[in-house]
Order: structure tokens, then sequence, then C-alpha cells
């Protein structure tokens, strides 16, 4: 337990030691003195507040904003999944330690699959195809629940390993046009600002969907001790996902490596 601990200690010293290395603007003794004093800050306080309001207001910045909420909105079935696999299957804390880890390296994995080979894919077709996949792999996770998996020679701990190593891929494939999108559309001296804000509205979209699912959970009767209608609520929760695609339209079209300038005027 103490070298867990420790691991688990030396990683954050780790970030601490590196950001030393982070080149940073000194501020002149003019500037200093305005950040420091009150009304010099209320005063960029709302001025601030106004640009950002400005920005997000426009149409090819609130359209796109609007769709990636929607889109991160859609309920989704993971704490009963938590509760079906820990309490059901008995996954110990070791085995999901490793299926994180599985995840981990598949997120980075990725990265490099939309690096490499659809970053010059428009925006559109990656949303829509990859939330179809999505949508019909996420299915799989019925066969774990009803123990079909078994029947085809399949443990639990195998297909559950492989079933997050491929929906971590397509999912964090799906997610990568997210940040994309967002740092296409914030405009010159507002770029952290409004990318913070638009990964904000993001998260929110995520709270919305968990908070849905929760709500979808309790409706279908899944308890921690009850999973009889568990299958449903996953046929469910990806049928959702493809509740957005209709407004794909919202989205600029074009590709994830065109210009930043020719997105925020289109």
């Amino acid at each position: 337990m103490e070298f867990v601990f420790g691991i688990t200690a030396f990683l954050p010293l780790m970030t601490s030691a590196v950001a030393v290395l982070v080149n940073e603007h000194r501020l002149t003794p003019g500037e200093h003195a305005m950040s420091v004093s009150g009304s010099g800050f209320i005063e960029s306080s709302i001025q601030h507040i106004k640009q950002l309001w400005t920005s997000v207001k426009q149409p090819n910045i609130f359209l796109p904003t609007l769709f990636i909420f929607l889109w991160q909105a859609t309920p989704h079935s993971e704490s009963a999944m938590f509760f079906f696999i820990t309490n059901k299957l008995g996954f110990t804390p070791e085995f999901l330690g490793r299926v994180k880890l599985v995840t981990s390296i598949a997120s980075l994995l990725s990265v490099g699959i939309y690096n490499y080979f659809l970053k010059a894919v428009h925006l559109r077709k990656i949303f829509l195809v990859t939330t179809i996949i999505g949508s019909a792999l996420g299915m799989t996770q019925v066969l774990l629940v009803t123990g079909l998996n078994r029947q085809f020679g399949i443990s639990d701990e195998w297909f559950s390993i492989g079933d997050s190593l491929i929906i971590t891929v397509l999912g964090q494939a799906a997610f990568m046009p997210v940040l994309v999108l967002a740092a296409k559309l914030c405009p010159p001296g507002m770029e952290a600002t409004l990318f913070a804000t638009l990964m904000s509205i993001s998260n929110a979209g995520s709270v919305t969907g968990g908070l849905v699912g929760a709500g979808l959970t309790k409706i279908f009767g899944v308890t921690r001790e009850s999973f009889g209608n568990l299958p449903l609520l996953i046929i469910v929760c990806n049928l959702s996902s493809l509740l957005p695609l209709p407004l794909l339209g919202l989205l600029p079209d074009e590709t994830g490596d065109s210009d930043n300038e020719e997105t925020k005027h289109s």
C-alpha cells in the first residue's frame, strides 16, 4: 500500500518539478500595478466578460457550441455498469486498475489515429461515423450483462478489457474533433478564456448526460442489487446517442486542419 501511495505522490511531484521550466512573460511595473489594483481588475474583468459574450453569441461559435453540449448531454449507463461489474461480476480494484491502464494507452493511441488518419476528414463526417459506430459497439455491453460472451468462450475479464479498449479508442477519436473545433473557434486575444468556456460547456453537457442517465436508471429500476433491466437501459442510452445527428448542420463543413480564420468567418 505504501508503494502505491508513493507512486501516486511521485507523479504529481514530477509535474511540479517540470513547472519551473515553463517560460513566463514578466509583467512590467505598470502592468503589475494595473493587475493588482482593485479598479483595474474590475474594469478588466468586465471588459473580458463583454468580449466573451460578444464572441459566444456569434452564430459561427454559438451553434457549434450548442451541438457539442447536446452531443455530450445524451444519457449514459456508466454508473449502473460500474455496480454491475463490481457487485455482480466481482471485478477487483486491481483488475479495474488494469482496465484503466488499458484505456489510458488506448486514449494515446486514438490521438495518434486522429492525427495521422482523421485530421483531413470533415468534422461532420467524423461525428457521424464515430457516433454511429460508437452506438453500435456500446451495445456489446449487453453481451456482458446477459453472459452471452461466455457462450462464445470469452471470459468476462477479457471481454471487458477488449470492449473498453475498442470503445475508448473510438470515443477519444470522436472527442478529438471537439478539442480541435474549440481551438479553431477561439478569436485572437481570447483563446484561453473562450477555450475554457467551451470546455466548461462540454463538461456541463457530460454532467447533464450523467444526470439523465441516473434518472433512466431509476425509471428502469436498476439498483446495485437488481440488474434485470440493465440490458434495456444500455440499449436506450446507446440509441439516444444518435439523437444529435440531425443537428450536424450546426457544425462548420470543413476539416480539422483547415485554416482557423476560415472557421471563424464561415
